[in-house]
């Protein structure tokens, strides 16, 4: 009897360490399943950045996405869909929730830390020394990583009075490049930066920026930009690609304009694409990455097939040459009469 009691302990347990193999093994597979189709789907064109990395070129927006679900369910379609690139911001007041899908993507095997680019951006009223570090480890924190792919200095503006920009920008910026010798950051850049201030910038930098990103799109080519900034080594990446449509009553621009423009309209009917998928492919075929924001689940997808298709000449052309050129995210909320930005061409030295 008391052989047979041991016999049958031994088949449960036999048993037991089968079935816990076979889960094990099955979740497994599972998960390779998983990220091997979100692979399949993730072939991207990647942008060579000046440090070495390659950065995915199309990437998902996050500003102006709610905290209440609707962010979180965005990352999570754009993982899915094959993203790779999710550019967010303190600012944004959504990266708790961002976090919250990444971390599930994470643990659920949909995508591996190496894998992601993350991109977050230090805010105006954190440009002291010592206040760089912990804004990012606050970012951290939100977005559940220990380290961001890429940080940038999200405008040149920290809303001081008095001539000169407060705490400098030459500050701030060494202050960030400690965060890559720290480890938090792999990467650093800036925002909303004219060609004339990352030219200032080569009188301080040891660790040049990497990207700057801009408003971009055919009714702000910014052709000069791009020009200096490829001479200075500095990747571009395009914001608002698709004119900022959502923001229109909040800044009063006529963004919308942009997708219902008849050479935009027109090229979309001929290559039967929708709008915004020629405004994305555009900014591509310009060597720009780009970081098209929508929280709909159809346009997440329609915005990454992008890669497969190529615009005409012809239909470059015509997108090439749409006048007038004009900003839709101005920068008129941050000037001040005494200030260092008194006026936009103060702010974009144009």
């Amino acid at each position: 009897n008391v052989r047979h009691s041991f016999q049958r302990a031994r088949k449960e347990e036999m048993s037991s360490s089968r079935k816990a193999f076979l889960l094990c093994f099955m979740t497994s597979m599972a998960a390779q399943h998983v990220r091997a189709e979100s692979s399949a789907c993730s072939g991207q064109a990647m942008s060579a950045l000046n440090n070495g990395l390659k950065m995915p070129s199309v990437g998902l927006g996050t500003w102006k996405a709610t905290g209440d679900g609707e962010v979180k369910a965005a990352v999570m379609k754009a993982l899915k869909v094959g993203y790779r690139h999710i550019d967010c911001a303190a600012i944004y007041q959504n990266e708790k929730e961002v976090g919250e899908a990444l971390k599930e993507a994470l643990a659920s095997g949909l995508v591996t830390r190496e894998e992601l680019w993350i991109t977050s951006k230090l805010w105006n009223a954190r440009h002291a020394e010592d206040d760089v570090p912990e804004a990012l480890k606050e970012t951290l924190r939100d977005l559940q990583l220990d380290y961001v792919d890429l940080y940038l200095m999200h405008w040149p503006v920290t809303g001081n009075e008095g001539p000169d920009v407060e705490p400098s920008l030459k500050e701030t910026w060494l202050a960030m490049e400690k965060l890559v010798a720290s480890g938090l950051a792999k990467t650093i850049g800036v925002s909303n930066f004219s060609a004339k201030k990352l030219k200032a910038m080569k009188d301080y930098a040891s660790v040049f920026p990497a990207v700057n990103q801009v408003e971009l799109h055919p009714l702000l080519r910014q052709d000069g930009l791009l020009e200096a900034s490829e001479s200075l080594g500095v990747h571009t990446t395009a914001y608002s690609p698709l004119g900022s449509p959502d923001s229109a009553s909040m800044f009063n621009h006529d963004g919308v304009s942009l997708m219902r423009h008849p050479v935009v309209t027109e090229v979309a009917e001929a290559l039967g694409r929708t709008p915004a998928q020629i405004l994305i492919r555009w900014a591509v075929e310009r060597g720009t990455s780009v970081v098209p924001k929508s929280s709909n689940p159809e346009r997440i997808a329609a915005n990454f097939d992008v890669f497969d298709w190529d615009l005409t000449g012809t239909h470059k052309a015509r997108l090439d040459a749409i006048e007038p050129q004009t900003r839709m995210i101005r920068g008129d909320f941050w000037l001040k009469p005494n200030g260092p930005y008194k006026t936009l061409t103060d702010l974009w030295d144009e």
